[in-house]
């Protein structure tokens, strides 16, 4: 099992003939994802080859849809033009959209997200400014390194992509069902608590480990959901129990002023709902071990 994503997935890229779109299509195609093709209205009707295979390139990701069956774009298009890819995707109806793109102009990103919901939230949106989700040995959405981890019954959710990489390698004996990385910008579309919900919801997840960071209020909602729907162990970390208060950090998002938002309000919110939080990526780690391992 897993969330979101699976060896079924039909995958298009969105700005695959680009530098980057050509880059982590090959690595993609080397995890085993089934990309179907890519999306440029300037090169329709070429093919690209990619050690051998040849992947279409169409007009639109609605043509795409309809010659190729896809359920899930991967979007690695320049952030003046993101959000009138993702307008177009979301108009196509596609299941998923992962928009890796850092630099979205907020009020783009909430442009985007508010029309997804007008049209009825027909389109997951997984970002923006985020390294896409994997379903370890079936399929990988984004830039997250395939050969880090194995399949195995954690699911992570996360923040950060960097954290997102490490903590999948300080568990990688163990193994992950999903790893999810949602992004760090202030408008997101897949939040904490619609992983959780999903990873609650996969028999084959054992345990979800929930990496978050300074910043917002998202940590402690997520915390609420937990103590209320959550039945499964949960671990976390927060990032940034160093940082300075009143100073944006790493981060759109991360923005903190007084108490609120602090590593070391989340930590609180989280406990006080059950979950486990290290102060460290490693701590948080032996804590997950400890627990699956009973």
């Amino acid at each position: 099992m897993a969330i979101f994503l699976n060896k079924d997935s039909k995958v298009i890229v969105q700005g695959m003939t680009g530098a980057t779109g050509m880059k982590h299509t090959k690595l993609m195609l080397g995890d085993g994802t089934n990309i179907v093709g890519g999306v440029n209205p300037r090169k329709a009707g070429t093919e690209v080859d990619f050690d051998g295979t040849s992947v279409p390139v169409f007009g639109s990701v609605k043509e795409a849809m309809e010659k190729t069956g896809a359920n899930v774009s991967v979007l690695f298009v320049p952030p003046a033009f993101s959000k009138a890819a993702v307008v177009e995707a979301i108009d196509a109806e596609i299941p998923l959209a992962v928009v890796i793109t850092e630099g979205i102009a907020v009020h783009d990103s909430a442009a985007f997200w508010a029309y997804a919901k007008a049209k009825g939230n027909k389109t997951r949106i997984i970002g923006p400014n985020c390294p896409g989700l994997i379903t370890p040995g079936q399929s990988n959405a984004g830039i997250i390194p395939g050969d880090i981890t194995k399949p195995g019954r954690i699911g992570l959710v996360s923040k950060s992509g960097t954290l997102t990489y490490q903590m999948m390698y300080e568990l990688r004996d163990i193994g992950f069902s999903s790893a999810v990385g949602i992004g760090g910008d202030p408008v997101i579309g897949t939040t904490h608590i619609d992983a959780l919900e999903a990873f609650e919801a996969d028999p084959d997840t054992d345990l979800i480990v929930m990496i978050g960071e300074i910043g917002g209020d998202a940590e402690e909602r997520a915390a609420d959901y937990i103590k209320a729907n959550v039945t499964k162990p949960v671990v976390g970390y927060v990032a940034g129990f160093t940082a300075p208060e009143g100073k944006t950090m790493g981060h759109a998002g991360a923005i903190v002023s007084g108490s609120s938002g602090t590593a070391q309000a989340k930590k609180e919110a989280l406990e006080a709902a059950g979950v486990k939080v290290g102060k460290t990526p490693t701590e948080t780690a032996k804590l997950a071990r400890a627990i699956l391992n009973g």
